[in-house]
């Protein structure tokens, strides 16, 4: 198979595949290796992470020998977040299916059973199995294949022992537990099940592992050698270690049944989606993504489930994504609410109205982010013994900008407080409570580090200004609505309207008659600036704004900053983020612009003309599997951390809008 890692020993960053329990996820690149996940949720210390450092960082790798050509395809099966990564010889075909188990929420067919797929037949434990499950079956002829498993405990900072427990597994072997990796704080074992072809012990295949060191790897890992034949199947679970004495061995009608449990559990969710205009199956896909990065315990929602991909390969952009930001929380309740999924909706609020009511600053002050449990304590460090992908550094986990104030995002979580009002459950007077309390807080602040979370000095950022102005507008709104007591209404209507007069005054250039990134920039561009539209600032049509959109729609060499479609957050080189170096253009910004331009395009029909063109010219950009990472480079190469939740928001909005204004126009 010709690899496609790069001379450094890197995949490209699109060139991977996301499986997950709502709990953790893997990243499954297209050669069969799984070279990211954490364990055992978002936030924990990786044990696998050669995306970051192809060296230390660890990796479970199945695949066909060095110099063996082969073709590679990689999908979904349907209706699920089941990865099945294909290898296609002349002598032979290979599936490899990878997934983390989830219950059904009733029970799964039988196996050999005539009815449906998704019918009830056999029994299945409810509990959720954390298991990483990767089933290899040759489907035509015959193939040979290697497996590597090298974990690098604790983010490739802990020493481990390996000892294998069964080095030769036979057909009819009644012991699935095989290795074992022993870290300090942490211990995993490896089950290996012969699936198919027990009844003809001459000719099954066996597994036979040896341990093996690499170099700069603080533990040995383990490898062997597969020889399939047409109908035979090995499956490979990794999972925490279980003491000999209660070991449940896995066996092959186990995973059978968990494969079809998962299956159905997934179809069965994408199942309640209520979308079915235009670009379906991409909003489908889109969705059964935001939910892969769902932590079920607490309903939070992450940025991505990844930390320190870089924004330019070799910069120093490079930020730990794996929390839940409140500036999200619109735009979140606003998808799962449209597109028909009210639980989890109603759990994404539950966590955040639990948030804005107890995780404020004696001052009233909302942290911008949260861990995936709710806390607030995020440390930025950075991992000086990780290289980072493609020579990338420094590698980060943690986030400084925990600490940052960025007051945009009280616009974002009143907005997203009034649409689940509207389209969810009545806000409850505990709620209504706290967003008056937060609104006079709101009523004291100062300028910010904007939505970007820059990191050299506090501006009235444009940006920021329209979102304290929807603050007001969604706080009265909802007042009025539900008559609700407001004792600083006036004081309220007054801000509002004073922010409003304030943003047309300052933040509108007369020299370039553009909106600009803040009060201070000058005569400088910056994408947020769509939002306005979009929020209701101002209507889509209005001059001022329509200026602003077609200077963006410019390259950067002329002023503007879309390039080839894709759309950059602002001019790297006039702008003093205090970060430094470049980065690409921005998922999330380039469906804005399709966005705004829908919405222009409802008064002239040239915008939604050039909406459709610039959506379906995007949608080009996402990977084999149809995900979109933060950041898209020059070349083409997705960049930043994957997938992004933002992007596939935006991406959602984006389709549901120009759906509807195209239906409008016919």
């Amino acid at each position: 198979m010709p690899s496609r890692r790069d001379t450094m020993g890197y995949l490209p960053i699109e060139d991977y595949g996301l499986i997950g329990n709502l709990r953790t996820c893997a990243l499954v690149g297209i050669d069969g290796s799984i070279d990211f996940m954490c364990w055992p949720d978002f936030d924990s210390p990786s044990i696998f992470c050669r995306l970051l450092d192809k060296d230390k960082g660890g990796y479970f790798s199945i695949s066909p020998p060095d110099g063996l050509t082969c073709t590679t395809k990689q999908q979904y099966l349907p209706s699920s977040n089941i990865l099945q990564t294909r290898y296609i010889h002349d002598d032979g075909v290979v599936d490899i299916v990878d997934f983390f188990p989830r219950p059904s929420e009733g029970s799964v067919v039988a196996k050999g059973s005539k009815q449906t797929p998704f019918r009830e037949t056999v029994p299945v434990q409810d509990e959720l199995k954390k298991w990483l499950v990767r089933r290899v079956e040759c489907i035509r002829g015959e193939v040979d294949l290697d497996v590597e498993i090298f974990p690098a405990f604790d983010y490739a900072r802990g020493t481990h022992t390996t000892e294998l427990v069964l080095p030769v597994h036979n057909p009819g072997c009644p012991d699935s537990k095989t290795v074992t990796f022993t870290h300090a704080d942490l211990s995993l074992q490896l089950d290996v099940t012969i699936d198919h072809g027990e009844e003809d012990a001459d000719s099954c295949p066996s597994v036979i592992f040896r341990k093996e060191q690499k170099e700069g790897m603080l533990g040995e890992g383990v490898v062997a050698h597969l020889h399939l034949q047409e109908g035979q199947a090995i499956s490979f679970v990794l999972r925490e270690n279980i003491p000999n004495h209660v070991t449940r061995d896995v066996t092959t009608q186990v995973l059978d049944l968990q494969q079809s449990a998962t299956q159905k559990y997934w179809f069965n969710w994408i199942l309640k989606c209520k979308y079915k205009g235009r670009w379906r199956e991409i909003i489908t896909r889109s969705l059964l993504i935001l939910k892969l990065l769902t932590y079920e315990p607490t309903g939070a929602i992450i940025a991505a489930p990844t930390f320190s991909i870089p924004e330019a390969i070799g910069g120093g952009r490079n930020w730990d994504y794996r929390f839940c930001w409140v500036r999200d929380s619109s735009f979140t309740i606003y998808i799962l609410l449209r597109m028909g999924f009210t639980a989890e909706a109603d759990r994404y609020m539950d966590f955040i109205s639990d948030r804005f009511r107890k995780s404020r600053t004696k001052e009233g002050a909302l942290p911008i982010m949260f861990t995936i449990k709710g806390e607030t304590d995020i440390p930025e460090l950075e991992l000086d013994h990780l290289s980072g992908y493609r020579s990338s550094n420094p590698v980060r986990i943690g986030n400084g900008a925990a600490t940052h104030q960025q007051f945009d995002i009280y616009g974002e979580l009143m907005d997203a407080i009034y649409l689940y009002n509207k389209y969810g459950k009545p806000v409850t007077w505990e709620q209504w409570v706290a967003v008056r309390e937060i609104l006079d807080f709101v009523l004291t602040i100062y300028p910010d580090m904007s939505i970007w979370e820059v990191r050299n000095k506090k501006q009235n950022f444009v940006y920021s200004k329209i979102m304290l102005w929807v603050a007001f507008d969604r706080g009265l709104r909802l007042a009025d609505k539900r008559c609700l007591p407001c004792p600083n209404r006036a004081k309220w209507l007054q801000t509002r309207d004073e922010l409003y007069e304030e943003i047309m005054t300052l933040g509108y250039s007369k020299n370039i008659q553009c909106f600009i990134q803040s009060y201070e920039s000058g005569d400088y561009l910056d994408s947020s600036i769509l939002i306005a539209p979009l929020v209701f600032f101002i209507s889509p049509n209005d001059p001022r704004f329509i200026r602003t959109m077609d200077r963006i729609l410019l390259p950067p060499e002329k002023g503007g900053l879309t390039s080839t479609g894709l759309v950059y957050r602002y001019n790297t080189q006039n702008s003093d983020d205090g970060v430094g170096g470049h980065e690409g253009a921005f998922s999330m910004c380039t469906f804005w612009l399709v966005e705004a331009l829908t919405r222009a395009g409802a008064y002239d029909s040239k915008y939604l003309v050039r909406a459709a063109n610039l959506f379906e010219n995007i949608l080009s950009y996402s990977n084999h599997l149809g995900m979109f990472s933060e950041e898209i480079a020059r070349s083409g190469e997705q960049l930043g951390n994957t997938p992004q939740a933002f992007s596939h928001l935006a991406l959602i909005s984006a389709a549901f809008n120009l759906d509807r204004g195209i239906e409008f126009r016919r």
